[in-house]
């Protein structure tokens, strides 16, 4: 399966789940002094988020174009060395603006990574903050995922720090969660020892 086929396959599937396809802003952001450059799909939906602004849906989905150059997500000095490491890429993101919350956004990942992709379930891993209850709950009772593929993660390794630096402190964000999937399904490939997908 090919980079454009799964982009595809990803804007498709959350159009199924009535979430509105938003074209990928421009690389320098318009109305935001805080950013040289868009680093994170979620940019264009920051004032969103924040509740300055309000838009005429309340899912949406987006492949959108990033650089990353410099600033906390810097992965310059790691360009070159790694096969994951890009200062350009896109970053395929679904967005609830108070239309659903954790345990839809899980059901969602779950089902795109699995039913859509087909990616066999033995061989993904999920990780969820370490005090983050909830979601452990979530993936470990309703989700039925094996607790020998489930573990938690301080704060080093949980993306919520980094997530909640692109949108200042006036807003704070849950910790995050984390499938990811093993390099021996894919061993003709120069991929980084695991993909990631981050929820």
């Amino acid at each position: 399966m090919t980079g454009n086929e799964i982009r595809q396959k990803f804007l498709d599937y959350f159009q199924r789940h009535d979430h509105q396809a938003v074209r990928s802003s421009s690389l320098v952001p318009a109305d935001d002094p805080t950013l040289l450059f868009t680093n994170a799909g979620m940019v264009q939906f920051k004032r969103c988020f924040l509740g300055e602004e309000k838009r005429p849906y309340r899912r949406a989905v987006t492949s959108q174009k990033c650089v990353r150059a410099g600033g906390k997500h810097n992965d310059l000095e790691n360009v070159g060395y790694t096969a994951r490491h890009h200062t350009f890429f896109e970053m395929l993101g679904n967005f609830s603006f108070g239309d659903y919350f954790k345990r839809d956004a899980i059901q969602f990942a779950w089902q795109f990574l699995t039913e859509t992709l087909g990616l066999p379930e033995d061989k993904l891993w999920v990780t969820v903050y370490e005090d983050d209850a909830e979601t452990e709950a979530i993936w470990l009772e309703e989700m039925k995922v094996s607790a020998d593929r489930f573990s938690r993660c301080g704060a080093r390794d949980n993306f919520k720090g980094s997530r909640f630096s692109l949108l200042s402190v006036r807003m704070s964000l849950p910790p995050a969660t984390s499938i990811s999937i093993s390099k021996s399904l894919f061993p003709s490939s120069s991929m980084s020892p695991s993909a990631s997908w981050s929820w």
